[in-house]
């Protein structure tokens, strides 16, 4: 079957890019608001953008009432993140941060989401991440202000913390890790069953 995406509805797009665009990687974001709220929240629209200079790259998806995610808005506001890569045993936590909280009520204390101070940024660590990547914010691109339209965030990596239990001679342990990434609708995956091929060259 093909879909000319000029004769379907958003709706009807929608699962075609979430359910066939797997798995996702998901960046557990924390940021700080202006009046010093600590935020966190979960995007599955999320890889990297850049390794020299180090830059993530985070989709916004525009909600139908066109009102923005407190993420985005700390971001504008404070310039720095958390990129906090969720491992399985913090399922439960980071589904429980996609909820609507107004945006004077944190995250972490809502949810009893331990934090630790970050390095080089203002916006807290998730404790219990074993990879986090600090950030300031590089730019924002408004790809559409329609709704379900598309807000590009770009983020300057200014460290990575590795727990040292996952890292060995240079190198993330996948299986230590033990990430999730996203599916379609509320399902997940994990990254414990993995295979290997060795790169041709030519």
């Amino acid at each position: 079957m093909y879909f000319k995406t000029s004769d379907i509805s958003t709706s009807e797009l929608y699962p075609l890019l979430v359910e066939g665009i797997i798995p996702r990687p998901i960046a557990w974001v924390s940021t700080l608001s202006a009046a010093g709220i600590d935020n966190l929240a979960p995007y599955s629209f999320f890889t990297v953008a850049s390794c020299n200079p180090p830059v993530l790259a985070i989709t916004h998806i525009n909600q139908a009432n066109h009102q923005a995610k407190d993420t985005l808005l700390n971001l504008q506001q404070t310039k720095n993140c958390v990129v906090n890569i969720v491992s399985i045993d913090q399922a439960d936590e980071m589904n429980g941060s996609c909820a609507a909280y107004p945006s004077e009520v944190s995250e972490f204390s809502a949810l009893g989401i331990e934090s630790v101070s970050s390095e080089v940024v203002a916006a807290l660590s998730v404790k219990q991440s074993k990879v986090r990547y600090e950030c300031c914010l590089r730019e924002t691109i408004a790809i559409s202000d329609l709704p379900a339209g598309g807000v590009l965030i770009l983020l300057d990596i200014m460290g990575v913390y590795i727990e040292d239990s996952v890292y060995n001679e240079g190198h993330i342990n996948a299986n230590l890790l033990n990430a999730i990434g996203k599916l379609g609708g509320n399902d997940y995956a994990m990254t414990t069953d993995q295979f290997s091929l060795q790169r041709p060259i030519l």
